[in-house]
């Protein structure tokens, strides 16, 4: 087998051969440390702000709104470890704040939230998730009128596993009108929709902040951001230097800061070609029935993301056909690759129908370089597959 089909780029994308030019000049020419005041230093450090420009751009924010960080996960870890943590004016308050979440949000989200209550630092009240895979504005509503003291609302702007979008305008709405900071994970939104319904610029007083990953538009792994406002206190999980304004200590590579800032330039117009590949999508999507006419997909009563396809299949079990596919040349998952390895069905899926539909779940996500022939491609495969079976 000479060539593969990838379909698994919500785990990651391949890096953009703009990105990769950028990160080999760099690696040669500035590789100092950006912390160092020598001219070593300076031009590396270059190249870091440089990428936080590009970031504050694509954001639509200041760049001193930007913390650099390893990527999405230390950025949703920053934001809820920040806002549950013990100040001088909440020492005289014993009871933990509350945090509102779902069950479908990415690991790096409930699993924080799970171990901040775990400690006793949070509350966590686990909203309601719709069939549809999206949150219930109403429970939303509920939750932020009779739980106590509500610190956070954390949601995601398009859901991992289904491309579900999620109700982030609707649910900013309802949190800031209470005085509630709000955290978005955006990291698969970013380059792919319009993000206008995460703009915390939309309105004064708004506390809303947002995580993104350079590897899932195209750029290098080991780096995102958390957008931030400059009226939010954000506490270091880390402690260090002074680097990010001591937010976030620890040396910031020049190479992938260089790649990150060629990867956020190229997402500003991203929307239009995601646009694109919807029809892509639809035409797999349209190909699976046609193999397996009792499929569901799952979401698809919902708005979703035009390159994210779901489905439970009616007799396969999600990752031995992941195995099987992976054997023919095409790469899907059957969840979160952050999940990957382990033995649970989708905790997304679960939330939303039961565990037996999510056992029998993969899902495909397609990218701006997916072309018509690697679905035609991926669905001889698939035929193949189900033929044995």
């Amino acid at each position: 087998m000479t060539s593969r089909v990838y379909l698994d780029w919500n785990a990651t994308t391949p890096p953009h051969a703009e990105v990769i030019a950028a990160m080999l000049a760099v690696l040669e020419s500035a590789w100092a440390n950006p912390s160092s005041v020598h001219a070593e230093g300076r031009g590396a450090r270059s190249h870091v702000e440089n990428a936080r420009a590009a970031v504050a751009e694509l954001a639509g924010v200041d760049p001193r709104d930007i913390v650099l960080t390893s990527g999405g996960t230390e950025a949703n870890n920053l934001a809820l470890r920040s806002a549950f943590a013990r100040t001088k004016s909440a020492a005289s308050d014993p009871a933990p704040g509350t945090l509102l979440t779902s069950r479908i949000e990415h690991p790096s989200i409930t699993r924080v939230a799970e171990a901040l209550e775990g400690e006793g630092k949070a509350r966590v009240r686990w909203l309601h998730v719709q069939p549809s895979g999206q949150i219930d504005l109403e429970d939303l509503e509920h939750a932020l009128a009779t739980e106590p003291n509500v610190r956070l609302l954390a949601l995601q702007a398009v859901n991992h596993e289904t491309g579900v979008i999620q109700p982030t305008a609707e649910a900013i709405a309802l949190a800031s009108a209470r005085g509630v900071w709000v955290h978005v994970d955006a990291v698969q939104a970013f380059g792919r929709i319009d993000v206008a319904g995460i703009n915390p610029a939309c309105g004064d007083g708004l506390r809303v902040t947002r995580s993104l990953a350079a590897h899932k538009i195209r750029g290098p792994k080991g780096i995102g951001a958390l957008v931030t406002r400059a009226d939010i206190v954000l506490e270091p999980v880390l402690r260090g230097g002074a680097q990010e304004r001591g937010i976030r200590p620890g040396t910031l590579d020049p190479v992938a800061a260089a790649g990150f800032a060629v990867a956020a330039r190229h997402a500003r117009s991203g929307q239009e070609r995601y646009e694109r590949v919807a029809k892509q999508r639809d035409r797999l999507e349209a190909g699976l029935l046609r193999i397996d006419p009792r499929l569901a997909i799952n979401g698809s009563v919902a708005l979703r993301a035009p390159h994210v396809s779901n489905v439970a299949f009616s007799s396969w079990n999600g990752p031995e056909l992941v195995a099987a596919l992976d054997l023919e040349g095409v790469s899907i998952s059957s969840g979160s690759a952050c999940s990957a390895g382990t033995i649970e069905p989708s905790p997304v899926v679960t939330a939303m129908h039961d565990e037996a539909r999510a056992r029998r779940s993969v899902r495909f996500s397609l990218g701006d370089a997916t072309s018509p022939e690697s679905i035609d491609v991926a669905l001889a495969a698939i035929a193949r597959v189900f033929a044995r079976s």
